[in-house]
């Protein structure tokens, strides 16, 4: 089942996707979502979101402060407020 991503997390996911990745993987809003869709991108709307998401993923961040988990290059920190994760 594909995602729908809206405009802001394409938009956002576009101009920062250096944050994860060397090159660029996507140049237009199109290829972002088929991107984003692929790797089976989420979005969370809390820190605890996104706790619970890399608990279930099996990920171990006991230890991580809020700080540190935000600073991971997976988690990419919407203007809205939101999170995207993605794991390339």
């Amino acid at each position: 089942m594909m995602y729908k991503y809206d405009e802001e997390i394409l938009t956002y996911f576009l101009a920062n996707q250096q944050q994860l990745f060397s090159e660029n993987v996507a140049e237009t809003k199109e290829e972002a979502e088929e991107f984003l869709n692929d790797c089976m991108a989420v979005v969370c709307s809390s820190l605890k979101e996104i706790r619970d998401y890399f608990d279930e993923a099996g990920m171990d961040i006991a230890g991580m402060s809020d700080e540190e988990l935000l600073a991971a290059s997976e988690v990419f920190s919407l203007p809205d407020g939101r999170f995207l994760i993605v794991e390339g």
